[in-house]
């Protein structure tokens, strides 16, 4: 009797149309483990972010279920998790996914599948390339972009600058040098005077700033990720090597990076950002950044909320829920791509004013500005105008 009437409930349910809709399932790889696991925060924080529009109804009435594997930052790895998301775990796109190196091993994969492969935190020319891989977007700015920025500032403000480059033996730090060479242009080959390439697998890079040292550059571009952008901060202080630094944006984080380097060796730091600094004052009073804060308190107490991982990975989920707000009902890959391929001046709590989401079908890229920013042995503050690529 009792599973008549069970039945009984799920007919008339199926028959009021009122059934639970099927979740949007979606996969990730991050590194959560090996030097690079500080950038698993974005997965983490996503993952709240997720819970929360799953307690308010999710969109459109179906709940987002983010599956979200450790990659250890190996590409092997990367094609290993990415593989069983998409064959196993039957995931309807993957989602802000991270490293140059690791996604490249998978863009053919996922784009012969015909698999969306959006907002991935890499920074590489490669990912706003709609013609030739039409199911890969990027999230960040491009490294290019960036790199061109601090070019343009070296040149202005240190017009007869002796650079030394320190950058990862991957696209990720190839693009960067890329970029600083091209922004440069014809003076590069007298401005540039040392160049010094790490492994992701090396232990330190203790020798190669020592090499770079030794060039007495007066400008220094630590193109690295977090791990060894903090050795390196703190090996030219022990080298009493003083040069101005410009650190690359997805390492300019004070908790990740700067804190460990030691913050007395990190003043007067350059980098770049697109968000807003949740230690800078000027914000105090900010809508956004009282809803993100909401958030992190509620979510995800205990975390650092001015962590810049966090920021950035909060940014992204808020990208995604729009696309997804924005398919309607029609939850093919075919339409979560041409949504997030399409947005068009999109506002979100913890972007710089002035800085909104734009891409399209020509352009991938959502995010084509940015701010310079000084750290000042407290907080970034930042300097300048908005500057558009």
């Amino acid at each position: 009797m009792r599973h008549a009437l069970k039945l009984g409930v799920l007919l008339l349910s199926l028959a009021s149309g009122d059934v639970a809709a099927e979740p949007i399932v979606f996969g990730q790889t991050l590194p959560y483990s090996g030097p690079t696991s500080g950038w698993s925060a974005i997965g983490k924080v996503q993952a709240a972010y997720f819970k929360m529009i799953n307690a308010t109804g999710g969109v459109r009435g179906r709940q987002l279920q983010q599956l979200s594997l450790d990659d250890a930052y190996t590409p092997s790895k990367t094609v290993e998790q990415t593989r069983r998301l998409v064959e196993s775990d039957k995931v309807l796109f993957m989602f802000g996914s991270l490293g140059d190196t690791n996604q490249a091993a998978v863009q053919k994969y996922l784009n012969s599948k015909k698999v969306p492969q959006i907002f991935i935190f890499a920074g590489g020319t490669r990912w706003n390339d709609p013609e030739h891989f039409p199911w890969t977007m990027q999230w960040p700015p491009t490294f290019k972009t960036e790199a061109l920025l601090y070019a343009k500032y070296i040149q202005q403000s240190h017009p007869n600058a002796r650079i030394a480059v320190l950058y990862q033996n991957s696209d990720f730090g190839k693009d960067y040098l890329k970029g600083l060479e091209a922004g440069l242009g014809a003076a590069a080959g007298r401005m540039i005077v040392a160049r010094a390439s790490y492994e992701p697998t090396s232990p330190t890079i203790d020798s190669e700033m020592a090499t770079l040292a030794s060039s007495k550059a007066t400008v220094f571009f630590n193109a690295t990720t977090p791990k060894f952008a903090a050795q390196a901060i703190r090996k030219a202080a022990e080298l009493n090597w003083r040069p101005t630094q410009v650190l690359a944006l997805p390492s300019a984080s004070i908790q990740t990076v700067l804190e460990p380097a030691g913050l007395d060796h990190s003043v007067g730091i350059i980098s770049s950002t697109y968000m807003k600094d949740v230690q800078d004052p000027q914000w105090a009073s900010d809508a956004g950044l009282k809803k993100y804060l909401d958030f992190m308190s509620r979510y995800m107490p205990g975390a650092n909320a001015a962590d810049v991982f966090n920021v950035s990975g909060y940014l992204a989920a808020q990208a995604l829920v729009h696309v997804l707000q924005e398919c309607g009902d029609d939850l093919s890959r075919e339409n979560v791509m041409k949504q997030a391929t399409s947005i068009s001046n999109l506002e979100l709590d913890m972007l710089l004013p002035g800085i909104r989401l734009n891409n399209s079908t020509n352009n991938y890229s959502p995010i084509g500005q940015l701010r310079m920013m000084r750290f000042d042995g407290t907080s970034w503050k930042l300097f300048g105008e908005v500057l558009a690529k």
